[in-house]
């Protein structure tokens, strides 16, 4: 008997193929993701095991300022960099990100994987910025507009 579309059995999961993708604006963000989310049908919200290789970071430093996120750390070692500041992270650590929140990044810092669970919602409508590289990203469905800080005129 299978399983239902709803229930991804670890063993599902544990033979589900990495996507392995690099940030758009990070070349050393490079993530090994199994979206669990996707394989059962989720639209609202992502649901991502992700695997970061010593070394490499998950996305570029960025905050949203409509949708939430947050990471659980399953296994390894790493430093998350909050608003400027450095904390260690490993195993049963929790990471939440409210809209509008600071500005986040994790590297892994240990030399094995770090495994993570990360979710977050999927808007519409968002706005992100990456203060590092001093762009905004306008979101809107699939689509999106990266500017630079400096070409944005306030109304």
């Amino acid at each position: 008997m299978s399983s239902p579309h709803a229930l991804l059995k670890a063993a599902e999961i544990e033979a589900m193929t990495p996507v392995v993708s690099t940030h758009s604006l990070n070349a050393n963000a490079v993530r090994h993701c199994k979206s669990l989310g996707d394989a059962t049908g989720l639209t609202g919200f992502g649901f991502h095991r992700i695997e970061l290789m010593p070394g490499r970071d998950s996305s570029e430093y960025h905050r949203h300022h409509y949708e939430e996120e947050c990471v659980y750390v399953l296994a390894g070692h790493g430093q998350a960099l909050i608003d400027e500041q450095a904390h260690a992270i490993g195993p049963g650590d929790f990471l939440g990100f409210a809209r509008n929140g600071p500005a986040h990044v994790i590297t892994n810092t240990g030399d094995a994987p770090l495994v993570l669970l990360v979710a977050g919602q999927r808007l519409e409508q968002d706005i992100c910025d990456y203060p590092h590289r001093r762009k905004r990203l306008y979101v809107r469905g699939e689509q999106g507009d990266l500017v630079d800080f400096e070409a944005i005129v306030p109304d």
